[in-house]
């Protein structure tokens, strides 16, 4: 269920130590914990690169806009 491909890999632990950094007040006991399953994860799942949906693959250009 867990293994679908709807489902990012390594997603629950990102998403986890992200909220973990934005809470008031800050634990960072938790935050480092959180810090070290998401390693886990990425090296369990061989992760290479992160991105967010709807994200194209970009080259390290940055954009140029005028206004």
């Amino acid at each position: 269920m867990e293994e679908s491909g709807a489902k990012a890999v390594c997603a629950e632990e990102a998403l986890s130590l992200l909220n973990c950094v934005t809470q008031s007040p800050y634990d960072e006991t938790k935050c480092l914990r959180l810090l070290h399953s998401l390693r886990d994860c990425v090296l369990a799942k061989k992760v290479k690169n992160f991105s967010l949906a709807g994200q194209e693959k970009q080259k390290t250009e940055p954009s140029s806009k005028k206004a």
